[in-house]
């Protein structure tokens, strides 16, 4: 799978906001999720710990499913070395690159990316999700465990429950409670999805956990690449 955007990653974190700015008005906040039977793509990466550091090495993982029977059509991974060091708000910077190595090894194209990240709910509306959504111009939703930016009600506790995520006057996103019981997730678009399509969406990829299948087998797939080799079983 090949990107529609190339740009730099070796930028100063100054030159990192600037392109965030620029990247953000490329960003699509409308669209639909694709009809059933779709693929969706799940993403999640993990480090060595070191986050200040500017090698430190970076796993990042992809699975893509068949839904709505959760068959698994293909999955890649690829590790290396962070090329932009720990800066908040510039998370993209860090983890997209290996990213894009692993989605290169895809032999399918997703329909649509599920990342464990944030889409324009964002300081400079440009998310992870966002980020690669505009890069590879593909459907994308951030669905996240914290949030970033923005304020919010407490959503009723049972499933299905959600409330706007708010920031300077604009709906950014959905704060989500995906099962009844346990904390929301923070939901926005990354690209060409709308706001509550992002947020029902999610809610149906998340039939049993917090999170949504895709990015929890991704992010059970990441941890299992991340132990050293010597404790694997």
């Amino acid at each position: 799978m090949r990107p529609v955007l190339e740009h730099r990653w070796d930028l100063t974190p100054r030159e990192a906001f600037a392109l965030q700015r620029e990247l953000s008005a490329r960003v699509r906040v409308s669209g639909h999720p694709p009809s059933e039977p779709f693929l969706v793509a799940g993403c999640d990466a993990a480090g060595s710990g070191r986050w200040s550091r500017r090698d430190e090495q970076i796993t990042a993982c992809v699975i893509v499913f068949r839904f709505p029977s959760w068959e698994i059509v293909d999955r890649t991974w690829a590790r290396g070395p962070s090329p932009f060091p720990y800066v908040p708000g510039l998370l993209s910077f860090r983890e997209a690159p290996l990213y894009i190595e692993a989605f290169a090894k895809l032999r399918v194209r997703p329909d649509i990316v599920i990342y464990d990240g944030q889409g324009i709910a964002h300081p400079r509306g440009l998310g992870l999700a966002s980020h690669l959504g505009v890069f590879f111009d593909l459907p994308t939703v951030g669905a996240a465990k914290s949030r970033l930016i923005g304020t919010h009600r407490e959503p009723g506790s049972a499933r299905g429950c959600s409330a706007r995520l708010m920031h300077d006057g604009r709906v950014m996103g959905r704060v989500v409670r995906t099962q009844t019981g346990v904390k929301p997730l923070y939901v926005s678009p990354g690209h060409r999805i709308g706001i509550e399509e992002a947020a029902s969406l999610v809610l149906r990829l998340a039939p049993r956990y917090r999170l949504p299948e895709p990015t929890r087998q991704a992010d059970r797939w990441v941890r299992e690449l991340s132990r050293p080799m010597d404790v694997r079983v």
